[in-house]
C-alpha cells in the first residue's frame, strides 16, 4: 500500500504527517543559519612573505620565483597567483576541489620549511582563505582626537564591546598607523661623537631586550633568574647606554655615550600607508567577521543595537557609525523568498477557486504548499546547510515546481469527481494517474 492509499484510508494519519512536516520545518526555519554563501572549506591557500625595505624586483627574484618554485609539486593545484609589492608580496594556491586542504597546507609548509631566506626575513606565513570569513559589516569610528588617543580607546574599550557578542568570530580594525618607537638620528651629534647607525642598532639589540638568566640554587630554595633589560618609556630608552663604537668597545671610562645624546626617541606611529574616510572625515574602520553557522541577519542586527546602544557612552568627540552591512542582500533575498511563497499560495488558491469552482478543492492548495516547502526546512536543517544565496534560489525555483505539480494533481482528481466517483476513489484514481507525469516533470526540473 503506498503513501496516496494510506493518507486517503487514515485521514487522521495524513493530518498528522502533513502538521508535523510544517511545524518542524517552521522550528527549523527559525534555526537555521543566514549567511550570503553556503559554510564550504574551499581548498584555497595564501602564503605571504614580507621583506621589510626591498623593492618589488627584489622581493620577485628572492622569495616569489623561489617559493613558485617549490609550490609547483604541490598535488591538486589549480592555478597559482602571485602579488607582489614594496617590501613583501603573497602566493595564492587555488586548489582543487576534491583536495584536503589540510593535507595540502602541510606539504605546503613542508615544501617551504626548506628553503633558504634572505638574512632578515621572516618564514612565510601561511593560512587558509574561505570568502565566507570575510567581514560582513564595516564600523567606522571618526573623532577629532589624536590618532594615538583613538586607537588607546579602541584597544581598551570599545573593541571589547563587540567581540563578546555571540556569533562574532573575529574583530580586527584598519586604516590606521600602529603604535611604533621611533629613534631619529641627529647627523651633527653623531658626526661629532663618531657614531654610526648601526652602532645605535647594535645598541638597541643587545641591552634592548628581556630574556632567562639562568637559576640560583642555595640549600634551601631555587631562585629562577631574569634579565629584565627591556626599556618601557622613550626616555628610558635614551637612558641606554652605548658601549661600542664602530668594531670595538668604548675604552675611555670617562666617556659614557647614551642614546639620547645623538638621537632623538619619540613614541609615536608607525609611517602612514593607508587611510579610512568616510563622509570626508578621516577615522578608524572595525570589520567584524561571524562565526560559522550563525544568522548573518541577526548578528547585524545584534551588532546595530550594539552601536546604538554605544551612542550613548561614546566620550565627546567621538562618533560610532556603521558604514557598509553586507547582510542587507542576504536579509532582502530571504524576504523576497519568504514573500514569493506567501504570493505563490494565495494566487495558485484564487486561480484554483475560479476555474474549479470549489472553495474546498482551493484550500487544499493552503496546506499542500507550506506542506512541501516549510518542511523542506527540516531537511536543510539536519543536512547542515545554511540559508544561503544558493538554497534560497533553488527555494524559490521549488515554488514553481509545487505549485504546478498541486494545480495539476488537484485539476486532475476534481475531474474524476465530476465523472461520478466518491471523493475517495477519485482522489486516489486522480493522484495515481497524474504521479508518473507530476514525478517525471519534478525530476527533469530538478535535473536541468
Amino acid at each position: 500500500m503506498n503513501l496516496i492509499a494510506i493518507s486517503i484510508r487514515r485521514p487522521v494519519f495524513a493530518w498528522v504527517l502533513m502538521s508535523a512536516l510544517i511545524i518542524f520545518g517552521a522550528i527549523c526555519a527559525n534555526r537555521l543559519g543566514v549567511s550570503q554563501l553556503p559554510d564550504i572549506d574551499f581548498p584555497v591557500l595564501s602564503i605571504s612573505v614580507n621583506y621589510e625595505g626591498a623593492s618589488p624586483q627584489v622581493v620577485e627574484s628572492e622569495l616569489i620565483e623561489p617559493i613558485e618554485e617549490r609550490l609547483l609539486g604541490i598535488e591538486g593545484v589549480k592555478q597559482m597567483r602571485s602579488s607582489i609589492r614594496q617590501g613583501g608580496g603573497s602566493v595564492t594556491l587555488d586548489l582543487d576541489i576534491k583536495q584536503n586542504v589540510d593535507v595540502a597546507l602541510q606539504e605546503v609548509h613542508t615544501a617551504l620549511s626548506r628553503m633558504r631566506l634572505p638574512t632578515g626575513v621572516d618564514a612565510p606565513t601561511i593560512r587558509k582563505t574561505n570568502p565566507e570569513e570575510s567581514p560582513f559589516i564595516f564600523i567606522g569610528v571618526f573623532s577629532d582626537k589624536p590618532i594615538r588617543e583613538v586607537l588607546g580607546w579602541l584597544d581598551t574599550f570599545l573593541l571589547d564591546q563587540f567581540r563578546f557578542i555571540p556569533g562574532i568570530g573575529e574583530v580586527n580594525i584598519n586604516g590606521f598607523p600602529e603604535r611604533n618607537i621611533r629613534i631619529w638620528p641627529d647627523p651633527a651629534k653623531m658626526k661629532k661623537l663618531d657614531i654610526t647607525v648601526v652602532d645605535i642598532i647594535s645598541t638597541l639589540q643587545s641591552q634592548h631586550l628581556e630574556s632567562a638568566a639562568g637559576q640560583f640554587v642555595g640549600d634551601n630554595q631555587e631562585i629562577r633568574l631574569r634579565l629584565v633589560g627591556e626599556a618601557a618609556t622613550p626616555e628610558e630608552i635614551g637612558k641606554i647606554r652605548i658601549i661600542r663604537r664602530g668594531s670595538g668597545a668604548i675604552q675611555n671610562p670617562n666617556l659614557k655615550l647614551y642614546i639620547e645624546d645623538v638621537a632623538r626617541v619619540e613614541d609615536g606611529l608607525s609611517d602612514i600607508r593607508r587611510k579610512v574616510r568616510a563622509n570626508g572625515l578621516e577615522g578608524v574602520g572595525i570589520g567584524l567577521r561571524k562565526q560559522r553557522g550563525f544568522n548573518e541577519v541577526a548578528l547585524a542586527k545584534a551588532v546595530h543595537d550594539k552601536v546604538d546602544q554605544l551612542q550613548k557612552q561614546l566620550p565627546e568627540g567621538y562618533t560610532l557609525k556603521v558604514n557598509m552591512d553586507m547582510s542587507r542582500s542576504t536579509k532582502a533575498v530571504v524576504d523576497t523568498t519568504y514573500e514569493k511563497l506567501a504570493v505563490a499560495a494565495i494566487v495558485t488558491i484564487l486561480v484554483c477557486f475560479l476555474f474549479l469552482g470549489s472553495w474546498q478543492a482551493a484550500i487544499n492548495i493552503l496546506f499542500s504548499i507550506p506542506t512541501s516547502i516549510v518542511g523542506t526546512f527540516t531537511v536543510i536543517y539536519f543536512s547542515g546547510f545554511t540559508l544561503n544565496l544558493f538554497t534560497l534560489m533553488a527555494l524559490t525555483l521549488a515554488i514553481s515546481i509545487v505549485v504546478d505539480d498541486a494545480i495539476m494533481l488537484l485539476e486532475n482528481i476534481v475531474r474524476h469527481h465530476r465523472m461520478g466517483k466518491s471523493a475517495a476513489q477519485a482522489a486516489y484514481d486522480g493522484s495515481m494517474e497524474i504521479l508518473p507525469a507530476a514525478t517525471a516533470a519534478t525530476l527533469a526540473v530538478a535535473a536541468v
